[in-house]
């Protein structure tokens, strides 16, 4: 037997249910005999407990149980409802059932379209079923009736109010229970009949039921009930909050559904459409007029369509309408002329920049030879390496102004994510292209003049390799298809002339820097500095300082002094600041009401700038012997460094300080292994080389140092130290030396030589080979410098060396074994 379906049935019950419960009322209880015990048939149950006074619908399935009703209906009496313990068990045995149940009348059967039966059964009181008497064909018991206590404490009236405000708190939340079952239980006075009527009215699990059930003593079982009353509350509530959340979404999306299509009707009638179809309109007409590529053009229509079929307030609709304006807003034809007058590019570059002298020719050949074949579109991809401060940057503006083309700039500095260059696929959200797509859409033509900044400062990481996906943008066999990711279109970058700048050229990929033309910026020479200074960098300082009225003047020597003993760098940014340093001291004093100079003489300049900071490098003093004058590059310029060489007693062994690099120190050794092969005819004792050390030092220790260009320096300062004769201190060299004693050419000549020359030497020996780059030199240093090409460290020695000792050659001392053999 189980519970019946109301839905199922409700028509059925509704026919004959007054007839129905009137038939209920008229079967009398069982009246109990002396030991005040009845005996009556039993109807088992099956998820379902029925409370006394209570009329609830059942279902008879089984046969032992249509009998024993069909028996209790002959004689007009009532029977006993027991729960089963198992409501899985079929035939049900003594020991199945509660030890408590409840005496009920059973109305008339129904028969059902399933060929079970229904009927209506009102509880009476609870029962104990004493034993059971019967047990076929169906069973029977004799159980003592349970009289429950009429009495209301306090305790009692309290648990009572609570269990009713809690109920009346279900029926407002549980609208399946009607408004009348509260009404009725406010005018129930007994305890435990309002405890059952409660019960019976709550949806309460099968278990709670049955411990109801269980319960004799009417003020425990309100107690239970009250427990049992709060859980619901409890979950009603949460269930009723979570409606009226759904509720209100549900209300306010077609609260804007509504208002939205009353828009769209307003908008139709004073002929403005509604906003989402003219949004697609301005779209469409944006597409047709943006002269897009034939795929291009397809994939944005075909986008447009998409959005036009999803409702207006879909995610994905910002989506693709971000994707369509990318598209469309691409200069995907739009190009500027190019200026190709080769006099007026020259003149803008001289205007703007004062020596890069290889950089402004291979700017013009560019253009010369545009002028000459204007349709051809392969593109020059120029790389500016040089130290920070050169005008590598600003030179690309000049370029694009000479030709002119829009002047876009990107700096590469520090990125390590591909996706920066080729932008994020559209599955990501807040996906966009990579700086390259959105510089040229800033840039909004087709073929600007794109500066990529520090391109030798990209870093690979578990992200991606940017320098790899470079490869494609500076490739003019690749990059007229370039594809970004978020766009997944060919876009064109064949017309773009790429310009890139490093400092240094060791960290750029070799693939990479296969595709660039390389263009070296050297660091400006003192004079060029000063030429600047007086072009570009004192009428810009006297303008932003507002003392370009004052007539103020900077002398030749001044900014000589300013460069040498203020400023160590190869470009120009440190001398700018210390100019614009002074032009605020004179507008101090001009706004102060002081006397300020106009003139700016060598000895005001301490007192304007403070006392010196940089301390340049000056030639010996006198010929010493064991200090050689080696020449070095650096990347703020050229660099006169002395080395020096102490001959001590030891066993053999050579030590090399100053911050040596590896290359450096290989050079040490192939310099003294070179000494030992020629000790002959250098007329010196193989002896010495096992009995004393030799200690090579490069001061400025904190600097690091490295290169092969010290080789033949530190052959020359060891060969004076062993033989006693003098290094002339007017004499600076550099060259990398062989074990044979040949001299390799070296770089950075056009630096070492200007060192030289600032330092006061007189005599720069150079490689036989290196003579070639003497062509970029100033005149003035060629003139005042006595340049000495060489082949053999023969040629060094002869010209770097004094023929006579000054000092004694060292020699070991005798051991005491020698000493004896005398």
């Amino acid at each position: 037997m189980t519970q019946p379906d109301w839905n199922e049935e409700e028509d059925n019950f509704d026919l004959t249910l007054s007839q129905r419960t009137e038939e209920l009322y008229r079967i009398p209880n069982m009246e109990p005999n002396a030991d005040e015990l009845i005996e009556a048939v039993v109807l088992p149950l099956r998820d379902m407990v029925v409370f006394p006074r209570m009329v609830s619908p059942i279902f008879v399935g089984r046969e032992a149980s249509l009998l024993a009703v069909q028996e209790a209906q002959r004689k007009e009496q009532t029977v006993i409802g027991l729960t089963q313990r198992d409501p899985e068990v079929n035939e049900p045995g003594v020991d199945d059932f509660l030890p408590v149940g409840v005496e009920m009348s059973v109305g008339r059967l129904l028969h059902m379209p399933d060929a079970s039966y229904s009927a209506l059964v009102q509880g009476r009181r609870r029962v104990e079923i004493v034993e059971f008497i019967r047990t076929k064909p169906y069973l029977k018991v004799r159980a003592r009736i349970i009289t429950e206590a009429q009495t209301v404490d306090r305790q009692t009236q309290a648990l009572m109010r609570s269990a009713l405000s809690m109920f009346e708190r279900c029926v407002q939340l549980d609208h399946s229970i009607p408004e009348e079952a509260h009404l009725f239980a406010l005018n129930v006075s007994e305890p435990g009949w309002l405890a059952d009527m409660i019960a019976t009215s709550l949806s309460l699990t099968y278990e709670a039921k049955l411990r109801l059930l269980l319960i004799l003593d009417p003020k425990a079982r309100l107690g239970q009930l009250n427990a049992l009353l709060a859980q619901e509350v409890d979950v009603l509530e949460l269930e009723d909050e979570i409606h009226a959340r759904v509720q209100n979404e549900v209300d306010k999306g077609q609260r804007e559904f509504y208002l939205r299509e009353q828009l769209k009707q307003i908008q139709t009638e004073l002929g403005e459409g509604d906003v989402f179809s003219r949004d697609a309109s301005d779209l469409k007409k944006k597409i047709e007029a943006a002269n897009l590529p034939e795929e291009a053009k397809k994939v944005a229509f075909k986008e447009l369509e998409r959005l036009n079929q999803m409702p207006p307030m879909a995610p994905e609709v910002g989506i693709i309408r971000t994707y369509i304006d990318w598209i469309t807003d691409l200069p995907w034809s739009n190009s500027t002329p190019d200026n190709l007058d080769v006099k007026n590019a020259a003149k803008i570059l001289e205007r703007d920049h004062y020596g890069l002298k290889k950089a402004k020719e291979r700017i013009l050949e560019y253009i010369a030879v545009r002028s000459l074949k204007p349709k051809k579109e392969r593109q020059p991809i120029l790389c500016f390496v040089g130290p920070p401060g050169v005008g590598k940057t600003s030179l690309g503006r000049s370029i694009a102004d000479a030709l002119g083309r829009k002047f876009v700039r990107v700096s590469l500095g520090g990125v390590r994510d591909e996706a920066e260059i080729r932008g994020h696929r559209r599955t990501y959200i807040g996906a966009l292209p990579g700086r390259i797509i959105q510089t040229m859409k800033r840039g909004g033509t087709s073929n600007p003049l794109f500066m990529l900044d520090e391109i030798d400062k990209l870093y690979s990481d578990f992200r991606g390799d940017p320098a790899s996906a470079m490869l494609e943008v500076l490739d003019p066999e690749q990059n007229f298809a370039f594809s970004d990711h978020y766009l997944e279109l060919p876009f064109d970058l064949s017309k773009v002339m790429f310009v890139t700048t490093a400092n240094s050229l060791a960290s750029i990929p070799s693939p990479l820097l296969d595709r660039m033309e390389v263009i070296e910026f050297p660091g400006y020479i003192e004079e060029e500095k000063i030429e600047i200074a007086n072009r570009y960098l004192i009428p810009r300082q006297l303008d932003e300082n507002g003392v370009e009225n004052l007539g103020l003047v900077f002398e030749p020597a001044a900014l000589q002094r300013i460069i040498r003993e203020y400023t160590y760098e190869a470009g120009v940014r440190s001398l700018e600041r210390e100019i614009g340093k002074i032009c605020r001291k004179v507008a101090r004093m001009k706004a102060e009401g002081k006397k300020y100079p106009v003139s700016i003489a060598p000895d005001m300049i301490e007192k304007l700038l403070g006392p010196q900071q940089v301390f340049p490098s000056e030639a010996e003093r006198s010929d010493e012997v064991g200090v050689a004058t080696s020449l070095a590059w650096t990347e703020n310029g050229g660099e006169i460094m002395p080395v020096e060489v102490a001959i001590i007693e030891g066993k053999g062994g050579m030590q090399m300080t100053g911050q040596m690099g590896e290359v450096m120190q290989e050079s040490g050794q192939a310099a003294l292994t070179y000494i030992k092969s020629r000790a002959a005819h250098l007329k010196l004792d193989l002896e010495i080389f096992e009995r004393l050390d030799i200690h090579i030092h490069m001061p400025e220790g904190g600097i690091p140092k490295d290169g092969p260009s010290a080789g033949i320096t530190m052959a020359t300062a060891i060969i004076s130290a062993l033989t006693g004769r003098p290094v002339f201190r007017h004499v600076g060299m550099t060259g990398e030396i062989t074990l044979r004693g040949r001299v390799l050419p070296i770089g950075g000549v056009r630096e070492k030589v200007l060192a030289a020359y600032r330092a006061g030497l007189k005599t720069v020996l150079l490689p036989e080979k290196n003579m070639k780059d003497l062509v970029e030199l100033p005149k003035i240093a060629k003139s005042e410098l006595k340049i000495i090409p060489i082949k053999h460290m023969d040629d060094v020695l002869e010209i770097a060396l004094s023929e006579k000792a000054t000092t004694p050659p060292p020699r070991p001392r005798k051991r005491k074994d020698e000493e004896g053999e005398e």
